[in-house]
């Protein structure tokens, strides 16, 4: 028999597509109702027939595909209650394997197809068919009006436009510049949430729009975000042109800022009215009650006044205190604040525990969701919170002294050490003389303002004199904001007229400057390596670094030295603290070695 004889011609049978066909065109009609009515449970119903489609078996109910993926509770009661009911209509018997006759075929349906499930006036609806089948085109990613990510690429593209500017935003300029721009605040969480709109960030720098470099990180637009940008800002300033009287659908205006999966929430949610640029401008309220401070922004350096009664004082609560280790602990505190009535936030902070600003009262806009942001300055009083474990926890990892150092450095004129000694020393690894002792120099060395208490009851206490007291204090002054160095190398003003200083930071500037892992200078880190030697103080440091800023001009003295006990003293004759006290030999001595010693310190 030759091999053309050995071929069996023949009808091939078609195989169905899905075993479960019945159970198929279920989920597309859920699918597809799903979707006409806006509901994220589409994406849902999607998952479940894509996890259909892999099934090679028959399934005789729904409760059998809970082994499948994507099908819970839910979705199984629903396909059992509608073969109960095919059950009653068709009988008991009724094939499930196979569509009645005259239903449409199922076919296979992913992503972008559907399986046509229902007929309006004679065209399929949901589905494809034929001939005339076509992948739908997934739109470009555009961000929502007046989201995080919307404000983000416009104040970057509006910056890219100036003659002078620089290229890129650091990320508290980038936040203040955007923040007017979106409804949400880049810096504060939504009560219940830990993310802010500033979260929103990393999705601009996934689809690269946005491009993050440098340390502190420098944020610029790609070609990609620059088109995108462009785009959003015509939009925008369209909108801003549109003559009064127009509706959000008026011909010519087209909205681009609606995403597909954002449409159906945009839909429900009230646009806020457009205003014109005069409205926008922040308002003082005239009754001087206090403001929602959901949302805040910082004055620029040297970017207006807050005359008195404009503002009101707000305690900052740094989170910390408010979470992690000991949260029951930490709660109480809150607890206590909101019993004695202080306006407090709960906001991070880069140094200290507590700390006070003036924020502007402002009052709402009509048509817009929230108030628009009050400008904020930082008061001259900081406060770093100890428990006598905290202290010798932070006394033996190095944390105290460095702690100390920063406070002083941080710009603010009344640095405060609150210290909570209920907390018995007995079984802490270090002697309670020796902490004593550490808060007797604190205080009558470094200079800073100690206040005991016991508890974290009586810490409440303290905290809420204060903030009475400033709020008194401050109550007839105009405040100003000017830029101040967060070096401390800022000449102090003198108080001759025995009230508070008033010239003072804003809040972004001043936790910006107190990044404890910021990039720093050649001064800086040999500040922090001659605050390693014992015995060293933050004084001591500065006054050596008056003299010689870099280890390479205090090496380059040495040489100029001739003989071996000159190199000893060079720096014993320098001042320091407000006692102006000599340096003294020893510690000139252990300098010189630690530097100039060829081998290992004995």
């Amino acid at each position: 028999m030759s091999a053309s004889e050995q071929v069996r011609f023949g009808r091939k049978r078609v195989l169905p597509s899905c075993p479960n066909p019945l159970f198929l065109q279920w989920l597309t009609e859920l699918r597809d109702e799903a979707r006409d009515r806006g509901l994220k449970t589409q994406f849902t119903y999607q998952k479940a027939i894509n996890s259909l489609n892999k099934y090679p078996l028959p399934l005789q109910n729904a409760k059998e595909a809970k082994i499948l993926q994507n099908f819970g509770d839910g979705i199984c009661k629903i396909l059992d209650d509608k073969l109960q009911r095919y059950y009653r209509e068709n009988g008991p018997n009724a094939k499930i394997h196979s569509l009645p006759e005259g239903a449409p075929p199922a076919v296979q349906a992913d992503n972008h197809s559907l399986v046509p499930s229902k007929k309006k006036n004679g065209v399929c609806v949901g589905g494809e068919s034929g001939e005339g089948k076509t992948r739908r085109r997934k739109k470009d990613y555009v961000p929502q009006k007046r989201s995080g990510c919307y404000a983000v690429l416009l104040s970057l593209y509006r910056e890219s436009q100036l003659a002078d500017g620089k290229g890129y935003m650091l990320k508290y300029e980038l936040q203040t510049e955007a923040q007017h721009l979106c409804d949400k605040s880049l810096t504060v969480p939504e009560p219940g949430s830990k993310y802010t709109a500033w979260s929103s960030v990393s999705t601009l720098i996934q689809k690269n729009l946005v491009l993050k470099t440098h340390n502190p990180a420098r944020y610029s637009l790609t070609e990609e975000g620059l088109a995108l940008a462009e785009r959003l800002d015509s939009a925008e300033r369209l909108t801003d042109n549109r003559p009064d009287g127009d509706g959000e659908d008026s011909p010519g205006v087209v909205d681009l800022t609606c995403s597909d999966e954002e449409e159906q929430e945009e839909n429900q949610r009230t646009h806020p009215t457009e205003r014109p640029e005069c409205v926008t401008q922040m308002r003082t309220e005239p009754d001087g009650r206090n403001l929602p401070n959901s949302q805040y922004s910082n004055l620029k350096p040297n970017g207006g006044r807050l005359p008195p009664g404009s503002y009101y004082i707000v305690l900052c609560v740094d989170v910390i205190e408010t979470t992690g280790a000991s949260h029951h602990r930490k709660q109480e505190l809150v607890k206590e604040l909101q019993r004695n009535g202080v306006n407090f936030d709960v906001r991070k902070l880069n140094v200290g525990d507590f700390l006070w600003v003036a924020r502007e009262k402002v009052a709402p806009v009509p048509g817009q969701l929230r108030a628009p942001a009050g400008r904020e300055l930082v008061l001259d009083y900081i406060i770093e919170r100890k428990r006598m474990d905290d202290l010798c926890g932070s006394i033996i990892d190095g944390r105290f002294r460095e702690q100390k150092f920063r406070l002083k450095r941080c710009g603010l004129r009344q640095p405060i050490y609150l210290i909570e000694s209920g907390v018995a020393a007995a079984h802490l690894s270090i002697p309670e003389a020796t902490l004593q002792q550490a808060i007797v120099n604190t205080q009558v060395v470094d200079g800073f303002f100690v206040k005991r208490v016991q508890d974290v009851r009586e810490s409440a206490a303290y905290l809420t004199v204060m903030t009475r007291h400033l709020t008194k204090l401050y109550q007839n002054c105009t405040l100003t904001c000017c830029s101040r160095g967060l070096d401390g190398d800022a000449p102090r003003e003198e108080q001759q007229t025995g009230r508070p200083f008033c010239s003072l930071m804003s809040f972004a500037e001043f936790n910006q400057g107190a990044v404890k892992n910021k990039c720093q200078t050649v001064r800086e880190v040999f500040a922090r390596q001659l605050m390693q030697v014992s015995g060293l103080s933050g004084d001591k440091a500065a006054a050596i670094l008056n003299h010689y800023s870099t280890p390479y001009r205090l090496i380059t003295a040495y040489e100029c030295c001739t003989r071996e006990e000159e190199k000893e003293k060079l720096l014993s004759s320098i001042r320091y603290g407000k006692l102006r006290r000599n340096l003294g030999p020893a510690l000139s001595r252990t300098i010189y070695q630690l530097y100039c010693s060829p081998g290992a310190l004995s």
